[in-house]
């Protein structure tokens, strides 16, 4: 497997815990406990903002087509208040001929009625085209907001995962993106409408009479207040109900990939209980949410009840006066009504709204979240690579007051295998992610031929690189796509040659589909040490110049670990490579062997040098061979 591109995957597996000393991580990875402690009942830093940032989101992304919506929507909602209108002078055209004991002028009756409904197919025609516009600019957003969190998850750094639960970010990156969309949906589709109609209607009623208009904007300036109180009340509710998604998503993360485990040491009762913490945090969360949202409607509606019949008493006097006419209230009211409706759609969309902006503020917390360096703007290449390495005075910490490599050199010359050894905790995995850059380091160099690996891209550099890993790692798809992973464009004759040299064929051979078998990401009906062979055939095939192998031969059999040695073999052969290994019988042949301990290289010669020096080396070789009393 290259590392080229695909620092992300290859970060899971070199992880800082897994060979950092204790203390000199960045920062604890989060378990869903630590999480929930670090935000789950936060309140929203910055609401407004993120709903700010979401509008400048859509204006930048189509403007002509949310000019097209909006125009839309207008057209919609003013022909839609112009019915009422009309009807009231159909009607008071009817009374009037009535009252007057003349004939009732039909065919202007009939212009007016017909006037109405083609009015009301027009709305309807605008309303259906808003609709589907609006789908589509949300659509396109989602998918650029999809695009954004996969591209900066490619630019972060490794610390930044060693602090997030898988589940996390999973959530972020579907979850709240997938809320985001579903709510501006209905915001567009619906808030829009309702706040325009809410203002064609209010004109309408002006002009029909000021003094009913009155009582009818004090409702709604009551029910707006009311709206903004209980909408103030639920935010911090959506927010944590978000966050204790997200969590819940880790733990649910944790104990499927870990379930063998829990079960064998009898923690699925500490599992069950955690799990139940987060579920009832999230349900008390998620109840106060939408408890809150839900109580401004029907606020809202009280409200409109009160206005209605205001309206209704306030009208009747005044046409009793003879300062209105019977089709105007008859008008009124029925705008009333309609104003009624868009309060509540507003009022409605008060939750919707809450929800969108802390998911927002989520996503855009990832979207900010610290990148690493900018590769050089013309970055350095190497024309026929050797993998001569030199490690200079390099110093890192992942924590500034937490010493760790201080003053680290050491040298491996073309085609050299290096091994490197030590206690856990010695620094043996963050040497070779200094390496691949996966962490920048803080005085010093590194050098790949004799060029600053700072002054190359990543990806550049990384091409030079391949990795096998402890845990083998597969996607879903055939064996043969597992292996030209490897390297782009392979032929099929390369395949089969990385496969062959790497005792792969050897299995495959026996498969009913042979190549073409299908293997989901956990390599299923596979055993340990045949992904483990695969992901070297993938490493073969991508003909690196510099080697990582970091505790490849853990984790299988003895007579399984003859035939992965052999491939490994193969695979250094005129390689630079860089062996992590604790088990010291696989690296006596090594050209130099490192041994670390707490960050710092106290040791380096080849294995006969070490015994005879009789020093950490010599006694970690003795640890190994010779008996336990």
């Amino acid at each position: 497997m290259t590392a080229a591109g695909r620092h992300t995957d290859l970060s899971r597996a070199t992880t800082p815990g897994a060979d950092a000393a204790p203390g000199q991580r960045m920062g604890p990875r989060m378990g869903p406990g630590a999480a929930a402690q670090a935000g789950a009942g936060a309140r929203a830093q910055d609401f407004a903002g993120s709903i700010r940032r979401l509008g400048r989101l859509l204006l930048d992304g189509d403007r002509l087509r949310l000019a097209v919506i909006l125009a839309c929507t207008a057209v919609s909602v003013l022909f839609g208040v112009l019915g009422p209108w009309l009807l009231g002078r159909a009607t008071d055209l009817v009374v009037n001929a009535i009252s007057a004991s003349a004939e009732i002028d039909f065919l202007r009756l009939a212009q007016l009625l017909g006037i109405t409904t083609l009015l009301q197919i027009a709305a309807a025609a605008a309303n259906w085209r808003q609709a589907w516009l609006t789908n589509a600019v949300v659509q396109k957003l989602s998918r650029a907001l999809r695009q954004q969190a996969e591209e900066k998850l490619g630019r972060l750094p490794l610390a930044w995962f060693d602090r997030q639960p898988h589940g996390e970010v999973l959530s972020r990156v579907t979850n709240d993106i997938d809320n985001v969309s579903q709510s501006l949906q209905q915001l567009l589709s619906q808030l829009l409408m309702s706040v325009l109609h809410v203002i064609g209607v209010l004109a309408m009623m002006l002009v029909l009479s000021p003094l009913l208009t009155l009582a009818a904007v004090t409702s709604l300036t009551v029910s707006l207040v009311i709206a903004r109180w209980l909408a103030r009340l639920s935010q911090p509710h959506f927010v944590a109900q978000w966050r204790w998604t997200g969590v819940l998503n880790g733990e649910v993360e944790e104990n499927y990939t870990g379930h063998t485990l829990m079960k064998v040491f009898g923690h699925r009762q500490q599992a069950r209980e955690r799990f139940e913490t987060s579920n009832g945090a999230l349900r008390d969360n998620a109840f106060l949410a939408q408890f809150l949202s839900g109580v401004i409607q029907p606020a809202i509606m009280f409200m409109g009840n009160l206005t209605f019949i205001a309206v209704v008493i306030g009208g009747a006097l005044r046409v009793a006066a003879g300062a209105l006419t019977i089709g105007a209230l008859q008008s009124f009211i029925q705008y009333t009504r309609q104003l009624n409706q868009p309060m509540s759609q507003v009022s409605g969309m008060a939750s919707i709204l809450q929800s969108a902006a802390a998911s927002a503020e989520r996503v855009f917390e990832l979207l900010d979240a610290p990148e690493l360096a900018p590769d050089p703007a013309t970055p350095a290449e190497i024309e026929g690579a050797k993998g001569h390495v030199v490690f200079d005075r390099v110093r890192f910490r992942y924590d500034p007051s937490v010493p760790l490599f201080e003053n680290v050199s050491l040298e491996a010359l073309p085609g050299q295998t290096v091994a490197i050894v030590g206690p856990t905790g010695a620094g043996k995995t963050t040497l070779v992610n200094l390496l691949m850059r996966f962490y920048e380091i803080d005085a010093g160099t590194i050098t790949l031929d004799g060029v600053d690996i700072r002054a190359m891209s990543r990806e550049g550099l990384r091409r030079h690189f391949g990795m096998v890993l402890q845990d083998a790692w597969l996607f879903s798809g055939t064996i043969r796509e597992n292996i030209a992973y490897g390297r782009e464009g392979a032929t099929e004759d390369e395949i089969l040659e990385a496969a062959r040299t790497c005792h792969v064929d050897d299995f495959v051979r026996t498969l009913p589909q042979g190549y073409d078998t299908s293997i989901d990401e956990n390599g299923s009906g596979l055993s340990v040490g045949q992904r483990q062979l695969l992901t070297i055939a993938r490493a073969f095939l991508a003909k690196p110049v510099v080697l990582i192998l970091d505790e490849a031969t853990s984790s299988v059999d003895t007579r399984t670990e003859l035939l992965v040695q052999r491939a490994m073999a193969r695979l250094r052969s005129g390689r630079t490579s860089f062996v992590i290994a604790h088990r010291l019988s696989t690296i006596r042949d090594a050209d130099l062997i490192v041994y670390m301990e707490n960050g710092d290289v106290l040791e380096q010669g080849t294995h006969d040098a070490l015994i005879a020096r009789r020093g950490h080396y010599w006694r970690l070789d003795r640890s190994q061979t010779q008996p336990v009393d």
